[in-house]
């Protein structure tokens, strides 16, 4: 009788590189037409979980706040609230993601920075802000409605945030231009975690 060796649970390392690889590629091709004209049109970055957003200075123009039920990592119905910015201006934006290498439990923090950002149609879910925020403008305004994310809202003209770390799970913009980014990947020893 032949003896027959199953592998159950093994990561095939030649395919995960090759596939890895062709991601950077990607990655780098994309990266470099951002390069040429430093724009993207309609980049949305949601469905991968918790990601956070570190910047100095956000400046933006008609702000719109309202309670919102989004998918995390964790959670597929998480409470939230969702911004909406007509057009902002960030000085020194860090966006990182943690992630664990499949098959081990080693991690990697994906960085994207730029020290000047500008953006048209900006629409974020966040599950936390920790900033200085100041607003031209503001009303807050609450309505007879079932309607949950009518319910409570509040808007402004303008709205300054400084010294920001925000949470969040969805991230869209109509259009984006990083000048100067830059895009690295990082070991790191464990995720950062927020409850």
């Amino acid at each position: 009788m032949q003896e027959e060796t199953v592998a159950v649970g093994r990561t095939a390392k030649k395919k995960f590189w090759t596939a890895i690889a062709a991601g950077f590629l990607a990655f780098g091709a994309m990266v470099a037409v951002f390069g040429m004209n430093m724009t993207a049109v309609a980049m949305p970055l949601g469905g991968m979980g918790d990601f956070y957003v570190e910047l100095d200075e956000l400046q933006g123009e008609d702000f719109h706040l309202a309670p919102h039920i989004g998918e995390t990592g964790e959670e597929d119905e998480a409470p939230m609230v969702r911004n909406e910015i007509g057009s902002v201006d960030i000085t020194n934006l860090h966006i990182y993601k943690d992630l664990r290498m499949p098959g081990t439990e080693n991690w990697i923090r994906i960085n994207i920075t730029s020290p000047n950002v500008s953006i048209d149609g900006l629409i974020q879910d966040a599950r936390l802000i920790d900033a200085d925020l100041d607003f031209d403008s503001l009303a807050i305004e609450q309505s007879n409605t079932d309607e949950f994310t009518e319910n409570w809202t509040q808007n402004a003209e303008t709205i300054t945030i400084t010294d920001a770390k925000i949470v969040t799970d969805y991230l869209f913009q109509s259009a984006v231009s990083l000048e100067g980014a830059e895009i690295s990947v990082e070991e790191i020893d464990e995720p950062e975690m927020t409850e």
